[in-house]
């Protein structure tokens, strides 16, 4: 590596930005960091695939934290994300243990040009740029690059050793800690025979159980360590739960638990048998999901054997669970790959139930239908299910014609639309809603999560009204009812609390305007642009050519009919396209896939070699002003050579 990576020296640029999290009130800059190995992180705290890579950057803090360290730069997509209080609690939440550059004018970024949430750059200990790579998964290249640049700079002396510069922050206080999601529990469930609310504590990895005041636990499941072991409620161990569901009354018995949990970041699917209070896991095998060399270049890679046991199943931080009884299943929001899975209980069976994968709004049969992280799930009283589809800003809908799911989307534009407006739904815009519940008229309450509001939908005059706001990212509202009618329990997470609402008769009508994330267009000369993503496969892996080119670019474009020729899916990391000329502003959709196997270059590559999906997804706003750029180079996995 010392030649490949040294022939071609890039100095980084510095790091400038509003001010720095997690360093005690110091400033840092490139010149305190030299002799370090640094990873800049560039993530927004709603990007589902950047709260992978926090954790996959977990074990390599920890392994090398004498000579590496990783800086987060934030670059908000959303303008919530901009609120540096919003950002200190994301930074809580996660359990951030690095320094946090905040980067609201995206400054940083553009130094760096960053095209992508997440993208990772490394900095050698002498300030020079050696790789770029974006997306996630990418720990084992990182791990083995690390480790070549240990080894050069030791030999060079150019290597320090000694503590980050991370200060750590005061933990939050109190019963919990941002919580997730809830559901009310039976009277039967308590020890005062009284309806109490289960919660998910999230950042505690744990599962809490409220009296009737919303405040104190009556008990609590799971310990305040991060981990998974299932067993005894008292010594099961967690990883940032968020959804929970209440299993039908009538299949309790014959399943043998109460209640599912999505146990997010450990990407598994948890039952709770309440009266032996033990834990399960009936699905996940505890790795995120990856596609393997061959099912990636296939069109049915999304198809799950209906003999494998779903604790074989790697799934992708699920987020919510629903019991649909149109259906017959528990419908899942799995996060972390766009799209929805279904778990058949009596079969004993998990599948894709919907979402192809790619991240978008598209519409229609649940094989072509498009979610991007959807977080949040209901089901109303006619058995359709709502489906909060957050990075979208989306309220969408699953009807159930002659058994068969059909998308709809009742609220949203596309993935990079949001804003504070009430309305008709074809005007009305949400920020990264995260949770939902169907009211007794009918309508659908939404918790708005970065509006900080509860919004209603009416599905009959399809508007959109403002129940409540003034709120702290609530993450789930659920309905109560009672003797006199009904109120909401909402889950107000950065307030690390639940409250009561009265459901309001007169509701709100507000109109603060709609927004799209704010980055810098890339400029292009127009006609034509040569489309370039750069892959090099990590040390000790090799492109796996056993089924063809395993490489892919998928291209499009908003307005579609900005490419006049080139767009689509074939295989290749390069791509000419001919572009309109009546069109000056657009948004190119970019996806790159590459797919390597464990194995030296020279050798065939084992049977049963462990095999890597790399893939990226980018939106790049481009303006064509005759004069910008005739090739677009995109790093999946760049090294300067």
């Amino acid at each position: 590596m010392n030649n490949t990576i040294r022939s071609h020296k890039v100095r980084a640029s510095e790091l400038t930005g509003r001010g720095w999290l997690n360093t005690g009130g110091k400033d840092i800059n490139l010149q305190s960091l030299r002799g370090k190995i640094v990873i800049l992180d560039f993530w927004t705290l709603c990007c589902i695939n950047c709260l992978h890579v926090l954790d996959e950057l977990r074990p390599l803090e920890e392994q090398y934290g004498d000579v590496l360290v990783t800086i987060g730069v934030h670059s908000p997509k959303f303008e919530h994300e901009a609120d540096p209080k919003a950002l200190e609690a994301a930074i809580d939440r996660y359990d951030i243990t690095h320094p946090v550059l905040d980067d609201p004018e995206l400054s940083t970024w553009q130094s760096y040009t960053a095209r992508a949430w997440p993208t990772l750059v490394v900095i050698d200990p002498e300030g020079y740029i050696v790789a770029h790579l974006s997306g996630e998964g990418h720990v084992q290249g990182l791990t083995s690059l690390v480790e070549e640049l240990i080894q050069e700079h030791k030999e060079s002396g150019t290597l320090r050793y000694g503590d980050s510069p991370y200060v750590p922050r005061p933990k939050p206080q109190g019963t919990l800690a941002f919580p997730g999601k809830a559901i009310e529990l039976p009277a039967e469930y308590s020890e005062e025979n009284t309806t109490t609310y289960l919660v998910t504590d999230s950042a505690r990895h744990r599962l809490v159980q409220l009296n009737p005041d919303l405040e104190t636990a009556q008990r609590t499941i799971g310990t305040t360590q991060r981990g998974w072991k299932d067993g005894n409620s008292d010594e099961a161990l967690f990883n940032e739960p968020q959804g929970l569901c209440l299993v039908p009354e009538e299949l309790r018995e014959t399943l043998g638990y109460d209640i599912l949990i999505a146990d997010t970041v450990n990407h598994r699917i948890r039952a709770l048998n309440w009266k032996t209070q033990r834990i399960t896991t009936i699905a996940g095998n505890g790795v995120q999901r990856l596609i393997d060399g061959e099912k990636a270049r296939s069109k049915d890679h999304n198809h799950i054997p209906e003999n494998l046991n779903p604790t074989d199943v790697a799934l992708s931080s699920p987020w919510d669970i629903t019991w649909s009884h149109q259906a017959q299943e528990f419908i899942i929001a799995m996060a972390g790959t766009q799209q929805l899975f279904s778990y058949n209980p009596h079969t004993n069976r998990i599948r894709v139930f919907a979402g192809t994968g790619a991240e978008g709004l598209k519409d229609g049969t649940a094989q072509e239908s498009w979610f991007a992280q959807p977080s949040g799930l209901t089901e109303d009283h006619q058995g359709n299910i709502w489906v909060a589809d957050s990075e979208t800003s989306a309220l969408r809908l699953i009807r159930f014609e002659n058994n068969t799911p059909h998308i709809e989307t009742a609220i949203g534009v596309g993935l990079f639309d949001f804003g504070y407006v009430d309305g008709h739904s074809t005007t009305s815009r949400l920020q990264h809603p995260l949770g939902l519940t169907a009211l007794p008229d009918g309508s659908i309450a939404i918790a708005d999560t970065y509006n900080g509001a509860i919004r209603r939908y009416q599905p009959e005059t399809q508007e959109v009204t403002t129940l409540i706001r003034d709120l702290d990212e609530p993450s789930d509202v659920l309905i109560e009812h009672t003797d006199t009618g009904a109120r909401l329990i909402v889950v107000e997470a950065n307030a690390h609390q639940l409250i009561r609402i009265n459901i309001p008769e007169n509701t709100q009508k507000i109109d603060e305007g709609s927004s799209q994330t704010a980055r810098p267009a890339t400029s292009l000369k127009g006609e034509s642009l040569q489309l370039v993503a750069r892959f090099s496969a990590p040390t000790g892996q090799k492109l796996d050519y056993r089924w063809g080119d395993p490489t892919q670019l998928q291209v499009s474009s908003t307005p579609e009919e900005f490419i006049l020729s080139g767009a689509g899916t074939s295989q290749g990391l390069q791509r000419s396209l001919i572009l309109n000329p009546q069109i000056s502003n657009a948004v190119l959709h970019i996806t790159a896939r590459a797919a390597a196997c464990d194995g030296e270059e020279g050798q065939e590559i084992p049977e049963h070699a462990a095999c890597h999906l790399y893939q990226q997804d980018w939106g790049i706003p481009v303006v064509v002003d005759g004069e910008g750029e005739e090739t677009l180079t995109l790093d999946l996995r760049g090294i300067n050579s």
